[in-house]
């Protein structure tokens, strides 16, 4: 099996990107392809020691910036390493694509080089959402903005599916995110939406209101791309802001000091679990072809794990489940 990873993607890209494609090499049985600059590449190769055959470098001459425009740069830089990748996994060459470079670029991408699964309207973003009891699958987390109540039907199965195989979470409870928890609750995309999972095979739970996200309610968090890309960014902010006022308040004196030692391993805990990077990156799932996105600031320990999960998606053959389902 080939999972292939865009170099140049990402703030910290290359020397993260690299560093994190080799410290993968430990947890995954796949040869890793690092498409991007080959000169680049090579410096950063020769500060690790590894296998040589599990490496294979793809050299490009281009690069998409965050500051490009998805759809033109797509199209025109075509020997970037995003497009190049997308053309890979089209082709069949590699069985998975990680990215943390421009998230437009990627969509347009999936869309435009790799192709959606024959049903789907949109593909969406699945990401994972730390709770009180582990993680769920937070969907869509920012792809489409503007959404039909028929996207967030196909988000539900689509998630619904990823959860089971790659989070071994059997029939997971799916949620719909509203305002209210009483049926009736919402706008008319949402009370549209309730109706069709309603009446669907999914384990559909109802409404979720936003406070109780956080409390593992559901295992699949449904909402447009908007809101849940808010979703996502506050609750990074607000656990940010949490970590921060705890260290400040366990500095004051010598006895919050003693204290903070006694629960320093919980402490360490909560914060594992509450970090992006032991997930690494959410899959653009209804794309006919396996696309992990990476966080723009990942560094090696996110794309590590973005590899080692993109690597779990194709041997859990999560858009081939997807397609059958959708035959159904």
């Amino acid at each position: 099996m080939k999972i292939a990873i865009d170099v140049m993607g990402g703030d910290l890209a290359p020397i993260e990107t690299v560093k994190g494609a080799i410290e993968a090499l430990e947890f995954t049985s796949s040869q890793i392809v690092l498409i991007g600059d080959k000169g680049k590449i090579e410096i950063e190769l020769k500060k690790y020691k590894f296998e040589k055959s599990r490496i294979e470098i793809i050299h490009t001459s281009e690069v998409i910036l965050n500051e490009d425009k998805p759809v033109k740069a797509i199209k025109s830089k075509k020997d970037s390493s995003m497009v190049v990748g997308m053309k890979m996994l089209k082709d069949g060459e590699i069985e998975g694509f990680v990215s943390a470079g421009n998230t437009g670029a990627l969509l347009a991408g999936g869309l435009l080089k790799v192709g959606r699964i024959k049903g789907i309207d949109r593909p969406a973003l699945c990401s994972i959402y730390p709770t009180s009891k582990g993680a769920c699958v937070l969907t869509d987390a920012g792809a489409n903005a503007d959404c039909k109540p028929r996207n967030l039907f196909e988000f539900a199965h689509m998630a619904s599916i990823y959860a089971d195989k790659v989070f071994e979470i059997e029939n997971p409870k799916v949620g719909l995110v509203n305002i209210g928890a009483e049926e009736g609750k919402g706008n008319a995309l949402v009370k549209e939406s309730y109706d069709l999972l309603k009446e669907s095979e999914l384990n559909f739970i109802g409404n979720l209101e936003a406070r109780n996200i956080p409390n593992a309610t559901a295992d699949v968090i449904v909402c447009d791309g908007f809101t849940g890309n808010v979703i996502l960014k506050l609750s990074e902010g607000v656990a940010k802001s949490f970590i921060d006022m705890l260290k400040k308040s366990f500095l004051k004196n010598i006895g919050t000091k003693l204290a903070a030692l006694l629960v320093k391993n919980s402490l360490k805990d909560m914060k594992k679990m509450l970090d992006y990077t032991e997930y690494g990156g959410a899959p653009l799932l209804g794309c006919n072809g396996l696309i992990m996105k990476a966080h723009g600031s990942s560094n090696s320990k996110a794309f590590m794990n973005a590899l080692k999960y993109t690597e779990k998606c194709a041997l859990t053959n999560v858009v081939s489940e997807i397609t059958k389902v959708l035959e159904k």
